[in-house]
């Protein structure tokens, strides 16, 4: 375009056609670095594997509008005022007041490839750089995964003479203006994760998370992308804060782009003012932010970060028993014989792990006090939990306990004998919630305590699992001796804690509870081996609960429970069947007093486990696949193979529909080329229809036909009555 009169020759190109680049790639995905001269890395591309890069570089340097700045700037991946971004930064903070905008001058950038995967898949691009004039040094770290999922996390170092307070560290990648939408999920207790969008037009989307713990109401994972993307539709990219704390989550779009690209993913943790204040030589590290990118909707996102997670060395290996929990069971009526009945009947049903909730320890006949005095009440257990614990393990089962080590009640003796513990103000506590605060594990005094408490519990009753409970989120969290916001040292706290007490007993199983599903992200989960996801019981809010759990969570880490026929929770009679097949996809559990069941539900129960075992090695290792359902009226969900080989599809109907009956179903997520056998299991009972008659092949015992017509044209299924769900299981044919 020819220069208008008066305009000043363009300065030279900073987004040099010929600048070196750095492709990190796997499964399908990639991401391109630019390297220049000078100056930080910068993204080229993030998306669909490029093999042949050639030409990138020349063809992503922008034009040069008028009122803006006068050089093409390209986005580097910590993104400043001194590069010409007047979005969110990636950096930012303070010396004693003076601000600071840095001018990154790159040390070392090294590319390794990813240990312990095959050649040409992934890799580890780690740079350096410093700025003198600010006294920062910057570390910076990206990891292809072999799955393709990207993790990156940054470390910013005080090299100056005095006292530096960063504000923020967050990490961004560009996005293209092909992602017009946004996906967040918000929630509360016991409707967690529910889908909400929205245009992603000019501006900010920030959820910012201030509850001290990740929230009901955390996104999960934040995606943009193309308009109307769904589960198996759509071009996708997700970012997922790894950590329990305070966090942000963004999307940015400016009018004038965002240098090399046309707007930015990324997010961090939440500092508060003065939370971290580094003396010369002390370093700040960000939580690892995690992306994802799917040309293959949702689905295909949430494969890579499946797939991360089941390769993992610690990730859970023996398969997950089928649990009975006792809280929706007794309540806090502890009394031995009635929970050794519950255990026998756990046992007949084919329960595998027996977990002693709330209501065993000191002082603990409701909810308002005992936290914080862990030892065994001897007024309700006189001879301590051997009595049970003994009874359980000689049916064969496993044992577990619950725990709630961060909260104390003011109706303690802890708290009685140390008031000073808890996380707040120095003159005045804070707002209690649901009749407890928080200890402040930042005080060394505090953690020890706790340590040695369950370190005593677990080596003397030695159960098999923890349930990790944290019932409120953190009002007023001030480190009590010095004042300072305290969310970040809690958090890391009780990471340490979490470390410390699995390094002493390297057996034992946690799991995530946090009054529900307040506390499920990647960083409590490098501690733990599953969360509970809600503390709804009932089938149809847990269909949805589950189903959205699933955008960061392979079904063998989700908890999910039979309750009874009428729900704790919400107070909807639910049958049997619907209770089973929902908690059937993931890791599932029962909830239950099961000891005034009818023998006829003992026996649906008694299949129902059996069922589970013997899905037990598909449900957990095979693809989550999700319908994109034309009927709001149904969901459906499943598990498929790796191989494609083998499929377990659960179609429910929470609600009744304009429909008369369903139409063809499509199955996702099958190989066009296999002959399937597909067929009904209804070991925990066949579910209510509401037909004269029902489809032919489901008279006949089943059917066999090709993945693509399955997939591709459907099969029609039973007219379910609102509230029912049927499952579906293939084999090869």
């Amino acid at each position: 375009m020819p220069e208008q009169p008066g305009t000043p020759p363009a300065p030279a190109d900073p987004v040099a056609p010929d600048v070196p680049t750095v492709r990190l790639a796997a499964a399908g995905t990639a991401l391109v670095v630019g390297v220049p001269e000078s100056g930080p890395p910068y993204v080229l591309h993030w998306g669909a594997d490029l093999p042949d890069a050639l030409g990138l570089a020349a063809l992503s340097a922008p034009a040069v509008p008028h009122n803006t700045v006068d050089t093409a700037f390209p986005l580097s991946l910590l993104p400043g005022q001194g590069e010409g971004w007047s979005g969110h930064p990636g950096l930012s903070g303070h010396r004693e007041g003076r601000a600071a905008h840095p001018r990154w001058r790159v040390r070392e950038v090294v590319v390794d490839p990813l240990p312990d995967a095959p050649a040409g898949t992934g890799g580890v691009l780690v740079f350096t750089a410093h700025a003198p004039d600010a006294g920062l040094e910057l570390r910076a770290e990206l990891r292809m995964e072999a799955d393709g999922l990207l993790r990156t996390r940054l470390e910013v170092t005080n090299t100056g003479a005095d006292v530096w307070t960063p504000a923020a560290l967050h990490v961004f990648l560009p996005l293209p203006r092909e992602a017009g939408e946004v996906l967040d999920p918000t929630g509360r207790w016991c409707r967690e994760r529910a889908p909400q969008r929205r245009e992603f037009a000019q501006g900010t989307l920030l959820r910012a998370s201030r509850r001290g713990r990740t929230g009901h109401d955390a996104p999960l994972f934040l995606v943009a992308g193309t308009p109307g993307f769904g589960f198996r539709r759509g071009e996708v990219w997700g970012v997922h804060v790894a950590w329990s704390g305070d966090h942000v989550h963004l999307a940015e779009r400016l009018p004038e782009g965002a240098g090399q690209a046309d707007a930015v993913l990324g997010g961090g943790e939440l500092l508060h003012p003065g939370e971290v204040r580094l003396a010369p030589g002390e370093s700040y590290s960000t939580p690892w932010v995690c992306f994802s990118w799917s040309d293959r909707g949702l689905d295909g996102m949430s494969a890579r970060v499946h797939r991360w997670l089941r390769a993992r060395p610690h990730h859970p290996s023996a398969p997950r028993p089928v649990v009975l929990n006792t809280w929706e069971a007794v309540y806090f009526d502890h009394d031995l014989d009635k929970l050794k009945r519950l255990a026998d009947t756990a046992a007949r049903v084919g329960v595998e792990r027996f977990v002693l909730d709330d209501g065993w320890f000191r002082g603990r006949r409701d909810d308002t006090a005992g936290l914080g005095d862990w030892t065994v009440d001897t007024g309700v257990w006189p001879d301590g939990l051997h009595p049970l614990f003994d009874h359980v393990r000689a049916l064969g089962m496993q044992t577990g306990l619950w725990v709630e080590p961060e909260m104390v009640n003011p109706d303690s003796d802890l708290f009685r004998e140390h008031p000073d513990w808890i996380l707040g103000p120095a003159d005045h506590a804070p707002p209690t919630g649901r009749g407890q605060h928080v200890l402040d594990l930042g005080r060394p005094e505090a953690a020890a305590y706790l340590l040695e408490r369950l370190d005593a519990l677990v080596a003397e009753y030695r159960p098999d699992h923890l349930k990790w409970d944290h019932n409120r989120d953190l009002l007023e969290a001030v480190h009590g001796p010095t004042g300072g916001a305290g969310v970040h040292r809690q958090t890391a706290a009780a990471y340490a804690l979490l470390d410390r007490l699995r390094a002493r007993h390297p057996g034992l199983e946690i799991e995530s509870c946090s009054s529900g599903g307040a506390r499920v992200d990647l960083g409590v989960l490098e501690r733990t081996d599953r969360v509970w996801a809600s503390d709804v019981n009932d089938p149809l809010e847990r269909l949805a609960v589950q189903r959205w759990t699933g955008l960061l969570l392979p079904p063998e880490l989700v908890g999910g429970h039979v309750g009874g026929p009428v729900s704790h929770t919400t107070g909807r009679v639910t049958d049997l069947a619907t209770r089973c097949l929902t908690a059937l996809l993931g890791h599932p559990g029962i909830e239950w007093d099961i000891t005034g069941c009818t023998e006829e539900e003992l026996d649906a129960l008694a299949r129902w486990t059996a069922l589970y075992r013997e899905l037990r090695p598909l449900l957990h290792s095979g693809d989550l696949v999700r319908a994109d359902d034309p009927d709001p009226a149904e969901q459906l969900d499943g598990v498929v193979a790796r191989d494609g080989r083998e499929a377990v599809y659960r179609y429910a109907r929470p609600v009744s529909s304009v429909r008369t009956h369903p139409g063809r179903v499509r199955l996702p997520g099958l190989r066009p080329d296999l002959r399937y056998r597909l067929r009904l299991r209804e070991e925990a009972g066949a579910p209510a229809a509401v037909q004269r008659a029902a489809p032919g092949w489901t008279a006949r015992g089943g059917a066999v036909a090709s993945g693509r017509v399955l997939e591709h044209s459907g099969v029609h299924l039973p007219n379910l009555s609102p509230g029912g769900a049927l499952l579906l299981h293939l084999t090869p044919a």
